[in-house]
C-alpha cells in the first residue's frame, strides 16, 4: 500500500508537479480502445494470455506486448530457477553499486542487492522501500530513516552510517568508480570534503542508527526522480580499507553482500553466480531457494530457452523474435526500453586533474558539417524494420520515448537524406578525390569508427553504417571489439584511446531525464568530451528552481534536445524494445517500472523448466 509523504509547501508543490506529470503519462500510454467481442473460454483466456504478437509484414510493435508474465499454475514451495546474462563477453564483476559501470554487472546486483528507495511507475521516489524520507519546507533537507529489519546479509543493520560511508567513499579523491559528479556536488559541503578542506560533508548528518539528514545545495526536480544516491556501503566490511583498493577488493569481487532477496553463495568470476534465499530479507523471506544466474552467448540463447537451460534472461535479442515468437514454453513479454543505440565522435579527452571533458578545437571530427553528414547518410528507420523487425525503430533526439513526458516527439533530428550529406560535405570542403574525400586542407582523410561484438547482426550492422559513409565518399574503417574492452578504449576509466574517432554505443537512461551524468562538463561518462556554454546553462536550467514547474521543464529539455540535434556530438539511431522470454512454471515475473512485484515473490509452479514441443 502506498504512503503518503509528510510535507509542507514547497514539496507540496513539487508533488502537485509530479502529479501532473502522472495524468500527462497515463494519458500517453493509454492506447487500447475498447470493443464488443464474446466472452473467451478458460481455454482461450490461457492461450491468448500467451500468445505472441502477431507481426504484419513480418513487423512487430512493442505495443503489442505485455510487461507482466501470465501465472500458470500454482506456487510449489522452494525451487530454483536460472537466469540467463546474453553476453558475448564475462561480466566484469565489479558486484557493488558505488563501484560498477557495466549494465552486465548491474543485473547481478539486481538479485542480492538494492537501493534503500524505491521508485513509482512515473520514476518517482516512493516510501514503500527499505527507507522512507521527508522533506523540510525549503525542499533542500531530507530525512530518511531505513527500516528496523533491513540487515545486511552477514546480519549486521544496515545503518545510517552506512549511507553516510557511501557518500564519504564516492567523495574521496582516491574514489576510482565513476558515480561522482554534479548529484554529489549538490550536497552541502562536498566540494570542501572533496577537495581536502574538511574532514567530513557539511550536509550530512547521522541522526540515529536508523535516521540520516541529507541537505542539498539546491532544491530540484531531479532529487525526487534520481538525483538521490541511495546505496549504502557497509562501513564495519569497508571502513578500515584504502578507499583506492576497495573496488577490487575480494569483498567486492569474490565475497560480496547486499540487503536484498537473495545471497551470494558462489561465484565463477565473469561467468556464473550461485544465489540462495536470504531468510532475513525485509520484505520477506524469497519463495524460491536458489537462482543460478550464468552469462549466455547471443548466438546459443535459442536453444538454452528451448530445452529449458534457462527460465529467463535480462534480454532477448530482438532479431531473433520472429523465428521464435512461436516458441511454446515460454512467454515473451515486453517494454519500451530506457535506452538508445547511437553513433558517438570523439571531440576531445577527458581532463584527470581537473575531472572535467576537454574539448580538442582540432579534433579530426571537430567539423559539425562531417558529423551531420554522417547523420544523414544512415536509414535508421529501414535499419529497424530490416535487422530488428519492428522491435527497435528510428531515433531522433537522446531523450527516449521511455520518458514521453520529455522526449521531443516533433524533432525529427537529421532525416536521411544521403544526397543532402553529399552536398553538406561538398560545401564544407571535403572534395573527392577519386573514391573518397580529402580534408579541406587537401590531406587525407581517414576515420576509425570501433563498435562492440555481440548477436550475429552486431557487425553486419557496422558494415552497414560503414558502407553508407563510403557512398557519401568516407573512408572509413571498422574495428569490433568486445564490451568491456569498447568501454575501456572509449573512455570509462578516463584514457580516451586516441584511435578511435567515431564509435557506436549503446545507453541505459537513468529515471531522471537530466541529462548531466552522460553529457555534462565533469561527467565521465561523457564520452565524446564534448562541451558548450549553451550545453552547460541548459543542463542547468533543467535541475534549477524553475524547473519545478512541469512546463518550463519540459521546454528546457525540448531545447536541450533541439541543441544535440544540432551540435551533434553524439547522434542516436535506434529506440529499443526490451522483449523478454519466460519459462511457463515462472510466476510472478514483470519488467514493468514501479511494479509492486518484487524478487522475493518469484516462484515456480514446477520442479524442472518447460521444454519446447
Amino acid at each position: 500500500m502506498r504512503k503518503p509523504i509528510r510535507t509542507k509547501s514547497l514539496l507540496f508543490a513539487l508533488m502537485l508537479v509530479l502529479l501532473m506529470l502522472v495524468a500527462a503519462c497515463s494519458s500517453n500510454n493509454n492506447k487500447e480502445t475498447a470493443e464488443p467481442t464474446a466472452a473467451p473460454s478458460a481455454t482461450e483466456k490461457a492461450a491468448e494470455a500467451t500468445a505472441a504478437p502477431e507481426a504484419e509484414d513480418g513487423l512487430y510493435s512493442i505495443e503489442d506486448f505485455k510487461a507482466d508474465k501470465t501465472n500458470q499454475g500454482e506456487a510449489i514451495k522452494g525451487g530454483t530457477i536460472t537466469y540467463g546474462l546474453v553476453s558475448d563477453t564475462p561480466f566484469e564483476g565489479t558486484l557493488n553499486w558505488n563501484f560498477y559501470s557495466g549494465d552486465p554487472d548491474s543485473h547481478v546486483l539486481d538479485w542480492f542487492d538494492e537501493g534503500l528507495l524505491t521508485w513509482d511507475a512515473n520514476y518517482v521516489y516512493t516510501n514503500d522501500g527499505a527507507a522512507t524520507y521527508e522533506v523540510a519546507e525549503d525542499g533542500r533537507t531530507f530525512t530518511f530513516t531505513i527500516r528496523d529489519n533491513v540487515n545486511w546479509q552477514d546480519g549486521k543493520p544496515v545503518k545510517a552510517e552506512d549511507w553516510l560511508f557511501a557518500h564519504e567513499v564516492i567523495g574521496n579523491p582516491a574514489y576510482d568508480g565513476p558515480r561522482y559528479g554534479s548529484d554529489f556536488t549538490n550536497i552541502e559541503g562536498m566540494d570542501a570534503y572533496h577537495a581536502g578542506k574538511a574532514k567530513t560533508i557539511s550536509g550530512i548528518k547521522v541522526l540515529s542508527d536508523k535516521k540520516l539528514q541529507i541537505t542539498y545545495v539546491k532544491s530540484t526536480p531531479s532529487l525526487l526522480t534520481g538525483s538521490i544516491w541511495i546505496y549504502p556501503l557497509a562501513k564495519h566490511i569497508f571502513g578500515g580499507m584504502d578507499v583506492a583498493k576497495i573496488s577490487a577488493s575480494p569483498e567486492v569481487r569474490q565475497k560480496p553482500i547486499g540487503f536484498g532477496p537473495f545471497k551470494v553463495e558462489s561465484i565463477v568470476p565473469g561467468e556464473s553466480v550461485v544465489f540462495v534465499r536470504n531468510d532475513d530479507y525485509w520484505r520477506g523471506a524469497p519463495v524460491l531457494d536458489k537462482v543460478i544466474l550464468k552469462v549466455i552467448n547471443p548466438t546459443t540463447i535459442v536453444q538454452e530457452l528451448k530445452t529449458g537451460g534457462v527460465d529467463l534472461v535480462d534480454a532477448f535479442p530482438v532479431d531473433q523474435y520472429p523465428d521464435n515468437a512461436k516458441m511454446s514454453n515460454v512467454e515473451f513479454i515486453g517494454t519500451t526500453d530506457m535506452a538508445y543505440t547511437y553513433i558517438g565522435f570523439k571531440l576531445g579527452k577527458w581532463d584527470a586533474a581537473k575531472k572535467a571533458v576537454a574539448p580538442d578545437p582540432k579534433a579530426k571530427m571537430a567539423d559539425v558539417n562531417l558529423r551531420k553528414a554522417m547523420w544523414a547518410a544512415v536509414d535508421n528507420d529501414t535499419v529497424g524494420k530490416k535487422f530488428y523487425n519492428g522491435l527497435r525503430w528510428n531515433a531522433t533526439t537522446l531523450i527516449p520515448p521511455s520518458h514521453p513526458e520529455y522526449h521531443d516527439n516533433d524533432n525529427p533530428g537529421v532525416p536521411f537524406d544521403p544526397e543532402a550529406a553529399k552536398k553538406l560535405l561538398d560545401d564544407a570542403g571535403y572534395k573527392l578525390n577519386g573514391e573518397f574525400r580529402t580534408k579541406p586542407d587537401g590531406s587525407e582523410l581517414k576515420i576509425n569508427f570501433m563498435s562492440m561484438t555481440g548477436s550475429d547482426i552486431a557487425e553486419p550492422l557496422a558494415q552497414y553504417y560503414v558502407q553508407s559513409w563510403k557512398a557519401i565518399g568516407l573512408n572509413v574503417t571498422l574495428e569490433m571489439v568486445e564490451f568491456n574492452t569498447f568501454y575501456d578504449r572509449v573512455g570509462s576509466n578516463g584514457e580516451d584511446d586516441p584511435t578511435v574517432d567515431v564509435y557506436q554505443g549503446a545507453w541505459n537512461v537513468g529515471n531522471d531525464v537530466d541529462p548531466a551524468g552522460l553529457y555534462g562538463r565533469v561527467a565521465i561518462y561523457n564520452f565524446p568530451r564534448y562541451a558548450s556554454e549553451e550545453n552547460d546553462r541548459l543542463i542547468a536550467e533543467g535541475v534549477s528552481e524553475k524547473a519545478f514547474d512541469v512546463e518550463v521543464r519540459k521546454d528546457i529539455y525540448k531545447q536541450w534536445q533541439e541543441l544535440m540535434v544540432k551540435e551533434i556530438p553524439v547522434f542516436p539511431t535506434l529506440y529499443r524494445a526490451k522483449v523478454v522470454p519466460v519459462n511457463n512454471r515462472v510466476l510472478n515475473y514483470t519488467i514493468a517500472q514501479g511494479s509492486d512485484i518484487y524478487l522475493n515473490q518469484l516462484a515456480v509452479s514446477a520442479d524442472k523448466a518447460a521444454v519446447a514441443e
